[in-house]
């Protein structure tokens, strides 16, 4: 309203005091100048989000206590509906629940679920039935150097993207005669070229250069065949982003060899864990890594090395940072892009700095103590 009135001013024109209070009250409750009027920002609402909780196990539940500390001292606007579910412990809420939980709230923030190594009678783990219910199509785990963190590898940044509800965890096995067991792994070309497609399109909307396909063709000439051929008819489409190809055996050798060739990583399930964990152990291991599961509809992050730790739980030294750059990945997913860099301003300063390190980081801190140094580094 002032800057109204000052522009007005220069222009000279000669107006009494209290035309200027009455127009300026006429002007000030106008409904139009309230549309036009500046809002809030949308990275800080005025409402609470709902997003599903499962801390998982191992040390899961201690992560998210970390999470749960750093939004509490950060004032972030969400709320978890928490469900515990677990394979190997009791009393764990039902796939319905489940299901329930996240088509409500379309957001979630997850840890790893333990599968047990046993066959009680059920191949199907809760953790592809959750990936499966939800279609959760796309697991996505950039791994990249962080400042302040000493690797043998500097300057890293890889996307490995891996279909994960088909494959080899397509949970059709069985004894055909005793002693024989057959696995099957099934590979569609529908699925191939969604998951094709989702690598290619990540790759344009956020500048990457070229996508790899990793495969095993030359051996399984049909089934990883179908993979190869549906990535290079998707490939087509995309004449600015370069495309290769590259068996899984030498892909796993030139990434502890030459990693810096990668840009965006695509491929099948199963070799999607396997190259995780190898580009996960090139930038500082499982606790630094996060990741995400996305289908049409909805998303879920969770650490990008699936490891639930169980030999530390209850010991209060696993590393949260993963678990915390889920969350803010989580945040900025909602819009709410101010409390995701406050979070990741913070953690990175916290490492950067070397001062609060977890024994995996080459420190003695406990959990506590590195989630207090990032509390401890957030201005809100």
């Amino acid at each position: 309203m002032a800057s109204v009135i000052r522009h007005i001013s220069r222009l000279g024109l000669n107006v009494s005091e209290n035309v200027w209070c009455n127009t300026a009250r006429h002007i000030s409750s106008s409904p139009v100048l309230k549309q036009l009027s500046v809002s809030e920002p949308v990275s800080k609402p005025d409402g609470v989000k709902t997003v599903t909780l499962i801390p998982g196990d191992g040390v899961g539940p201690e992560l998210v206590n970390s999470v749960k500390d750093v939004f509490k001292h950060s004032g972030v606007p969400v709320e978890f509906e928490e469900l515990f579910v677990s394979e190997v412990l009791g009393q764990s809420a039902s796939v319905d629940e489940i299901m329930e939980s996240f088509q409500k709230n379309n957001v979630g923030l997850k840890g790893h679920i333990e599968s047990p190594f046993e066959n009680k009678g059920e191949l199907e783990t809760l953790n592809m039935k959750i990936r499966r219910g939800l279609d959760l199509f796309a697991n996505v785990v950039r791994c990249h150097s962080i400042p302040g963190l000493s690797t043998k590898h500097s300057n890293l940044d890889l996307v490995v993207i891996r279909e994960q509800t088909e494959g080899e965890y397509s949970s059709l096995e069985h004894e055909s005669v005793t002693g024989v067991v057959e696995c099957l792994k099934i590979i569609t070309r529908t699925k191939s070229k969604r998951i094709a497609k989702f690598a290619f399109d990540y790759a344009t909307k956020h500048g990457r250069q070229k996508v790899t396909a990793v495969h095993k063709a030359n051996i399984m000439k049909l089934g990883d065949g179908l993979f190869l051929q549906s990535c290079q008819e998707i490939s087509e489409l995309y004449p600015k982003i370069k495309f290769e190809s590259m068996i899984i055996d030498n892909c796993c050798m030139q990434l502890v060899s030459n990693p810096h060739q990668f840009d965006v990583m695509v491929m099948p399930n199963l070799y999607g864990s396997i190259v995780d964990n190898v580009a996960v152990g090139l930038v500082g291991g499982a606790g630094v890594v996060p990741g995400e599961s996305y289908s049409s509809e909805y998303a879920i992050f969770e650490p990008g090395a699936r490891h639930t730790f169980s030999q530390a739980s209850g010991r209060n030294v696993a590393n949260p940072t993963a678990m915390l750059m889920c969350s803010a990945n989580m945040l900025r997913h909602l819009n709410l892009e101010f409390y995701a860099q406050l979070i990741e301003n913070a953690v990175g300063k916290v490492i950067k700095m070397g001062k609060v390190r977890t024994r995996d980081m080459g420190g003695y801190a406990t959990t506590s103590e590195f989630t207090r140094a990032v509390t401890n580094n957030i201005r809100v």
